[in-house]
């Protein structure tokens, strides 16, 4: 069968592949402890239950704008008021598949063949190939100084003519850092001076510890939605742990919107009216449940701090937001995928190597699930790698000694 250059030049996602691995490895018996998955392990919220579910009952599930529906785009009106102190319009607003589509729909509707992206790395595994899906040329600006966050300078320095669009995402998949507010600042007044677009992945924008807050970009321009440069991407699956429904929304310019809506269209025709109801009705419901997820994923991000203290050869920068860290374990190898592999082989644990995010030497590790998971599966890490560890640990109800060292 001959396929097309351009989707045989796609790479696969390295998380959704490792997580069928770890699938099969299950259904064999296979103790393993999956901390490679960005997925909270919360029940999806009530009021998003009884929403979807009161929708389905109803017996009226049909074709619904390409857009969004009406409610829907109502209930993300509020949020973006309430969250980020800026009034729209329902014409500034669309809901799509998932904050993934929204990504694609903003990156095909704005690039032309050869434009380019910035990336600041680490980054999303799925920007550099979207980008590539639409043509366009990602340009990826790597902090030198052992950080996860870049300095303005070199963000400056690698936009050119053809630049059309900085991708943020602050707190950051996969590090878990939030970028200071004054860079946030910088890049904002940079792309109104230089007529770019700045994206806000906001996906994780409340799941912040210690009182980190990860300013808003829309807080360092005084421009309305209608003629900033600024375009923000939510959706309802990490703050309210509702991966499955595949809501996720844009608030930016009309024109853009407009565009979207019509790419859309030609692709889904439109998103669910039962998972459009359910994010109305997570939405709309009491908002202490994303509190409650984000102080239970804060517990979980201390424990793991504090088992990794006494993982010797491994680097980790403190995440300040997320649910994932991104520990550099050069000393064990410098390739990411091979450590992954031998992880996996190993100590059947999963986690996702970091030269998918821009990354090489580190390996995202999620602390989403249980603290039984993070506990144990950093112990399984550990035992692998570090030759200080106890050279012997039970996995499952198998004793394992560690004869590689």
């Amino acid at each position: 069968m001959k396929l097309s250059t351009l989707a045989s030049g796609i790479a696969e996602s390295p998380t959704f592949a490792l997580n069928e691995e770890a699938r099969l490895l299950r259904e064999r018996g296979e103790p393993v402890i999956n901390l490679g998955i960005g997925e909270p392990k919360n029940k999806t919220p009530l009021a998003a239950i009884l929403a979807a579910g009161s929708k389905l009952t109803s017996g009226e599930v049909k074709y619904t704008p390409p857009d969004g529906l009406p409610s829907m785009k109502k209930a993300v009106i509020r949020y973006t008021e309430e969250n980020y102190d800026r009034l729209v319009a329902p014409e500034n607003v669309i809901i799509t598949n998932g904050a993934k589509q929204s990504l694609f729909n903003i990156f095909y509707s704005i690039l032309n063949p050869q434009d380019e992206a910035i990336l600041l790395a680490p980054y999303w595994v799925s920007y550099p190939e979207m980008i590539k899906m639409c043509l366009g040329v990602p340009v990826v600006v790597t902090p030198e100084d052992g950080t996860f966050v870049p300095r303005f300078e070199d963000i400056e320095r690698a936009v050119t003519s053809s630049t059309r669009v900085i991708v943020v995402n602050s707190p950051n998949n996969p590090s878990g850092a939030i970028y200071p507010a004054g860079l946030i600042e910088k890049i904002v007044d940079l792309c109104e001076r230089r007529g770019i677009y700045v994206i806000c992945d906001d996906i994780y924008h409340k799941l912040t510890f210690d009182r980190n807050v990860a300013q808003p970009a829309w807080s360092f321009t005084k421009k309305d939605v209608e003629n900033s440069r600024v375009i923000v991407v939510n959706g309802v699956a990490k703050l309210y742990g509702m991966t499955g429904f595949r809501i996720g929304w844009v608030v930016g310019p009309r024109e853009l919107v407009r565009v979207m809506a019509n790419v859309l269209a030609q692709t889904t025709s439109c998103v669910s009216p039962i998972a459009q109801a359910a994010a109305e009705g997570a939405l709309n419901g009491l908002q202490s449940v994303v509190d409650a997820l984000r102080l239970q994923i804060q517990n979980n991000r201390d424990v793991f701090l504090q088992e990794m203290k006494t993982f010797n050869g491994a680097r980790l920068i403190e995440p300040g937001g997320t649910f994932y860290a991104l520990p550099d374990l050069r000393a064990f190898g410098n390739s990411s995928v091979e450590l992954s592999k031998i992880l996996l082989k190993r100590a059947l644990v999963v986690t996702v190597p970091g030269r998918e995010f821009g990354m090489e030497g580190h390996i995202r590790i999620s602390f989403a699930g249980s603290v039984k998971d993070v506990t144990e599966g950093l112990a399984r890490i550990k035992w692998a790698l570090d030759p200080t560890s106890p050279n012997e640990i039970y996995i499952g109800n198998k004793k394992l000694i560690r004869d590689w060292m």
